[in-house]
């Protein structure tokens, strides 16, 4: 994949950098790079406007006598090391793609390739271990509709899994930009939208997974500051 990243529509650089495209389609690039941010910003606020909701829901109803506290000593959350281990994916994943939006800004084709692949791989592994962490919830005995701790961890982590599911969306589209030698200038605003998204949902993740693996106490604390006590 790095020898197709040598070169965009304009012509590669033959010092292995990035080409550039000519002088109105350049500008062209610009305007659309600055409209696909904004936009990814609308979108991410309206992203936190949906958790924020489901998070207050969160809390009032652990203040319920039902709510039955998923980190108990015999609870799946007492010694969450799975999450662990995907949060380190999800952060790996993270990283990966930062160097990617540094490297393609240098014109650096090999790193790009390289750590937008590995920022996809990453993110992968993150949703199988999702997968795998639901699939122990089940075997144990803690369906969705057993507990409302149980439905609000199921809930919670599906939104976050979609949500990184339609990022690899993006990330496979901007991959087919690069075997399509797509020019530099494009190319460039994909990596960049890509790594903000995850950087977005490592950020999401780790306020989820600190607030699922919190403690009754917690939550009685939380509400109690938010008035909803």
């Amino acid at each position: 994949m790095s020898g197709l990243l040598l070169r965009d529509a304009a012509g590669g650089d033959p010092g292995g950098g990035w080409g550039h495209a000519p002088g109105p389609l350049q500008g062209f690039d610009e305007a659309r790079a600055r409209t696909a941010r904004v936009g990814l910003r609308l979108f991410l606020a309206v992203v936190s406007s949906l958790f924020l909701l489901f998070l207050i829901a969160f809390i009032v109803r652990s203040q319920v006598p039902d709510w039955q506290p998923l980190t108990e000593p015999l609870a799946p959350l007492a010694q969450p090391w799975q999450l662990w281990l995907n949060s380190a994916f999800l952060l790996a994943a993270s990283i990966a793609l930062q160097w990617a939006r540094v490297a393609v800004g240098r014109g650096q084709a090999a790193a790009t390739s390289l750590g937008f692949g590995l920022g996809g791989l990453f993110a992968l592994a993150f949703l199988v271990g999702q997968l795998w962490v639901w699939q122990q919830f089940a075997a144990w005995g803690y369906g969705v509709a057993g507990n409302p701790a149980n439905s609000f961890f199921f809930l919670l982590t599906g939104l976050h899994g979609l949500h990184l599911l339609g990022g690899l969306v993006a990330w496979g589209r901007t991959l087919g930009k690069m075997l399509r030698r797509a020019p530099a200038r494009q190319l460039q605003s994909s990596v960049e939208l890509c790594a903000i998204y995850w950087h977005y949902l490592l950020g999401l993740w780790l306020l989820l997974f600190a607030l699922l693996t919190s403690t009754p106490a917690t939550y009685q604390a939380i509400a109690a500051f938010c008035g909803l006590r």
